[in-house]
């Protein structure tokens, strides 16, 4: 049961409140319009590097700005909802997601979107914790594990429907309307929000005291720590002073949080309980899957794109299977859930994670679509593996006066791990083709056999279809230069993918760590 039920007066009391259904669709798409945008901007970065003129590097910031902020307002939204009553934070959170929707949509450089996506992530960090609490003041307990049945379709499936909802839109009309399009269905969700959901009840409300300094030591630890991970490649790591100033300044707030958060009767994050041996690992495990997860959403498209020559769509698309079999299972998972031990479910959605991973380091040569189809497959099954599970796990013997901190942080860890797993992925697809492209330049000069021997392969394809000798030559040098840097850039992917699956496997001994627990609850779907 979740802690809002237990702790705040039941809304559901009101016999003339609206249809619980009607709550839990309403909720639901707005969690899915806030979990869509974590990854609605993937499979568009190109389109957003060059209508802005930057790398696609830089326009990667757009995802990890958004997952960031997103991340630090999940602290705060407990203390938030508890002050300002649920239904009164959500609509405002709610507002404010479409209005920095609509901003995205008008940017006009890559400056005023970084601004907007941050407030964009703020306000939808606020959003899905407040939607579990209001789900289970709304349903009597036995009809709870359906609500968040479908309340969880909605924030697993919004990820991977992201790109390509997002491809379709930049292939056809814009990638400003994967912004746009929240806009219209954020007004309508936020005015019928208001009419249908009860109000507060006056003594739900908290007067406990906002952590300001927590919540700044948080902000700038994760802050700092992003810009670290994100401009350390291209300002030379350590070599640069402001790299080294950012690394102080994440050190330095970090060391100040905990002893901080430790003494604070209701800080911004309870540190004991992250650093317990079940929370702990519940909270890893989440960071990592987080990290595989939103790391594979924005780099496969990029994959299929650059080295495939896949359309925006069709990169898309190929993520699409994997989000249709997550659908089924998460209503699999559910009803079983009740019957094994977490700690068991976690580890082998961690294996099928792993074996997702393995998959895609083979990603050379000419494959179809159905080889990264079945990938993100076996990942759509891996997923709700863990996301179900981990929640029963993270949740043993918290306090219920705990639970919303509970929800917050793993939700938290999910949001850090996949801004930490982009931003590691992105410096370990740029360095491994530069270090690829040095290797295999290398045998690419006229001393080696195999060069001159590919040089006069080509030279013969391109003269047989006309033209003097001398230019079918320069062609055939120009192709052999694309050739070595497409296979660079395949060798690259290949070591990301490789990353990822030894991170997946790492989950497993961590998830062999946790408690067996009490079966046959329900709790809130992760987000």
């Amino acid at each position: 049961m979740s802690a809002a039920a237990e702790t705040r007066p039941a809304a559901s009391a009101n016999p003339a409140q609206a249809s619980p259904w009607l709550i839990a669709f309403l909720v639901a798409l707005a969690a899915f319009m806030e979990v869509l945008d974590t990854t609605v901007a993937n499979v568009v970065l190109p389109y957003i590097a060059g209508g802005m003129g930057v790398s696609t590097d830089e326009a990667s910031w757009v995802v990890t700005t958004y997952l960031v902020a997103n991340a630090v307002s999940l602290t705060a939204s407990p203390f938030l909802a508890r002050r300002l009553g649920r239904k009164t934070f959500f609509i405002a959170c709610l507002g404010l997601f479409t209005l920095s929707s609509l901003l995205c949509a008008q940017a006009w450089n890559l400056d005023a979107l970084l601004l907007f996506r941050i407030m964009q992530g703020l306000a939808g960090g606020g959003m899905v914790p407040v939607s579990q609490s209001i789900l289970a003041d709304a349903f009597p307990p036995a009809k709870r594990g359906q609500a968040f049945a479908l309340f969880g379709i909605a924030v697993v499936v919004g990820p991977v429907v992201g790109p390509t909802l997002g491809g379709w839109l930049a292939d056809n009309v814009s990638w400003r309307w994967c912004f746009l399009i929240n806009f219209p269905v954020g007004l309508a969700t936020m005015a019928a929000i208001a009419a249908v959901l009860p109000a507060d009840a006056a003594e739900a409300r908290s007067a406990a005291r906002f952590d300001a300094i927590g919540f700044l030591l948080i902000a700038t630890f994760l802050g700092a720590l992003e810009v670290v991970l994100d401009r350390g490649l291209e300002d030379d790591w350590f070599g640069s002073s402001f790299i080294r100033s950012m690394t102080v300044v994440t050190a330095a707030a970090l060391a100040l949080l905990i002893p901080w958060e430790t003494r604070r009767k209701d800080p911004m994050i309870d540190v004991r309980m992250v650093a317990s041996r079940q929370f702990g690992a519940a909270f890893l495990v989440m960071g990592a899957t987080g990290a595989i997860l939103y790391a594979t959403t924005q780099f496969l498209p990029l994959l299929l794109q650059t080295d495939y020559g896949y359309t925006a769509t069709w990169a898309g698309l190929a993520l699409s299977p994997g989000g249709i079999v997550t659908m089924f299972m998460m209503f699999l998972i559910g009803s079983i859930s009740n019957k094994v031990q977490p700690k068991y479910l976690i580890m082998i959605g961690a294996l099928v994670i792993a074996a997702s991973m393995y998959e895609l380091t083979d990603v050379y040569g000419d494959l179809n679509f159905w080889f990264f189809a079945r990938s993100r497959i076996y990942l759509g099954i891996g997923l709700p593996l863990i996301f179900i599970p981990i929640i029963a796990a993270s949740y043993d013997g918290v306090p219920p006066d705990r639970i919303d901190m509970a929800s917050a942080l793993i939700n938290a860890a999910r949001n850090t791990g996949g801004s930490i797993g982009v931003s590691i992925a992105s410096n370990v697809v740029a360095h491994r083709e530069q270090f690829h492209q040095a290797r295999l330049a290398e045998n690419a000069i006229p001393a080696s056999a195999q060069y001159r021997d590919a040089l006069q392969q080509a030279t013969k394809f391109f003269q047989a279809q006309g033209g003097p000798a001398s230019e079918a030559q320069q062609r055939a040098i120009a192709w052999i230069g694309r050739e070595v840097a497409l296979q660079a850039s395949f060798l690259a992917y290949m070591d990301v993918f490789w990353v990822l699956m030894i991170l997946a496997l790492l989950t497993v001994p961590l998830a062999l760590t946790l408690r067996n627990v009490k079966l046959g609850g329900a709790a809130p779907a992760a987000h």
